[in-house]
């Protein structure tokens, strides 16, 4: 038996929800890749130079974080972003096995270039991290 306060049963209205929360979702989908794309033509910003801003201001976030610490800290510091820096030994081994499906001669180079000098930046660090700690220690 059909509810009398309306003329669509429970089973109808929850498919008339569903169809009209898809079609919103799809005309909010449209409006802001329109207003996306219409804030680029009016203003003219180069995603380029969008993410050079980006980096620049990561720069001067990461010099003011890095003297606002103190200085027994540094160490520790340094030892965690080397140890986040080494996430480019990633990316290098993905480009060198890509490359290697392709077979393009250039980005197997440059992979492995990155490779070796993301290498030795991650066993430099903590070298240099080793040595910082040692001048921590009593000396007997």
């Amino acid at each position: 038996m059909a509810s009398e306060s309306g003329q669509f049963g429970i089973e109808d209205k929850s498919e008339l929800i569903d169809k009209a929360l898809y079609d919103i979702r799809q005309i909010l989908e449209v409006a802001v890749d329109q207003a996306a794309a219409s804030a680029v033509d009016v203003h003219g910003v180069d995603p380029t130079i969008f993410g050079l801003g980006i980096f620049i201001l990561a720069i001067f976030v990461g010099y003011y974080v890095v003297w606002s610490v103190t200085p027994a800290l540094h160490t520790p510091l340094m030892s965690v972003t080397n140890a986040i820096s080494s996430v480019i030994v990633v990316g290098a081994l993905l480009a060198v096995g890509t490359s290697l499906d392709v077979g393009n001669p250039i980005s197997i180079v440059f992979g492995g270039l990155a490779l070796i000098m993301a290498s030795v930046n991650i066993f430099g660090g903590f070298l240099v991290t080793q040595r910082m700690l040692s001048m921590y220690k009593k000396k007997s």
